[in-house]
């Protein structure tokens, strides 16, 4: 309403409130009413800020790669770059009143491709395609150290290199010399393959040659041992032999001193009872018969008495006239032979 207007600014930008020719306020994330016939308001966007590029350079060998990458910046000091480019909103306070802002970006891209083309230069086409992290590490050494920069008050947060390509006909000719090389690496590796196996082949048998040569002489040792073994127990066993033969001999020989003693003690033993039943006979024959016959009888049982009885009285038969023995006298005395003596 007659010009006054109101402003809400969020906190990723800077905003400056210029009237009269001073600063009246500033700050980020702020919101006002001002003005706008009498009021300038500078926003400087103070967030981060992603820069993706693209360019080609050559090698110190003359061959053209590409680079393609990003750059990561924020205005840390947003006084600074509002001294020296125009970032005045327009009076409606909706977008910028000068393409200022939109060059700043250029602006770094171009100071990294400064920096980028001084680093490739020095590079040969092979060591390039393979010095991302060299290149980043220089380039943002570089950058940090930058017065252009440092004049801007531009604080880079990153740099990264995404690749680094050669045109499509050194890429194909790369590719060959690489696709040459691997299949020479590949040749050589199925000759020290084909060689390995043909080494390790001779490395088999030579072991198992030695192995059946191990196995030989570990027979014959066995066999040795088996016939030293088996003369051993030959020995023994004649040993054993030889004892038993000394063994029967030492019995035999003892058993003929013990039959000629035996028949010593035989011949004497007999010489004695021949001596004894000599002077037996000898005494007896001076010796009453009726004496021998009553000591004969001595001792006898009844049985034998009556026995003797009746052989007596058969050899006196012609001086006895007749003799009665009933049967019941004779059952009586071989029933009763102790009450008749």
């Amino acid at each position: 309403m007659f010009g006054l207007r109101f402003i809400k600014i969020p906190p990723t930008t800077h905003v400056i409130q210029h009237s009269g020719g001073k600063v009246v306020r500033e700050g980020a994330g702020i919101s006002f009413f001002y003005y706008s016939p009498t009021t300038s308001l500078v926003a400087v966007p103070v967030g981060s800020t992603d820069v993706p590029f693209i360019f080609e350079e050559q090698t110190v060998d003359y061959q053209s790669v590409s680079l393609q990458g990003q750059i990561t910046y924020r205005i840390a000091e947003p006084k600074k770059v509002a001294g020296l480019m125009d970032f005045t909103l327009a009076p409606n306070g909706r977008g910028y009143a000068s393409e200022d802002p939109e060059k700043l970006p250029q602006r770094v891209i171009n100071l990294v491709h400064v920096l980028a083309r001084a680093e490739i230069e020095k590079l040969p086409l092979r060591q390039a395609l393979r010095a991302s992290e060299t290149l980043v590490t220089a380039i943002r050494a570089q950058l940090g150290t930058s017065a252009e920069l440092a004049a801007l008050g531009i604080e880079v947060l990153g740099l990264s290199l995404l690749a680094i390509k050669p045109t499509p006909e050194t890429a194909r000719a790369l590719e060959a010399e690489t696709r040459e090389q691997l299949l020479k690496g590949a040749d050589e590796a199925i000759f020290m393959r084909r060689n390995a196996a043909v080494e390790q082949e001779r490395a088999i048998k030579e072991n198992e040659l030695n192995t059946e040569i191990a196995v030989e002489n570990k027979k014959r040792q066995i066999r040795e041992t088996q016939m030293d073994a088996e003369k051993a127990v030959q020995e023994k066993e004649a040993q054993l032999e030889r004892a038993k033969l000394e063994s029967s001999i030492g019995l035999e020989d003892e058993r003929k001193k013990l039959v000629a003693l035996a028949a010593e003690n035989a011949k004497a033993e007999s010489d004695t009872r021949a001596y004894g039943i000599e002077a037996t006979m000898k005494a007896l024959a001076s010796t009453d018969a009726a004496v021998l016959q009553a000591l004969a009888t001595s001792g006898m049982r009844p049985q034998q008495l009556i026995a003797f009885a009746f052989q007596e009285l058969a050899a006196k038969a012609d001086k006895i006239g007749n003799l009665n023995i009933s049967p019941e006298l004779l059952s009586e005395l071989l029933a009763n032979p102790g009450s008749k003596k």
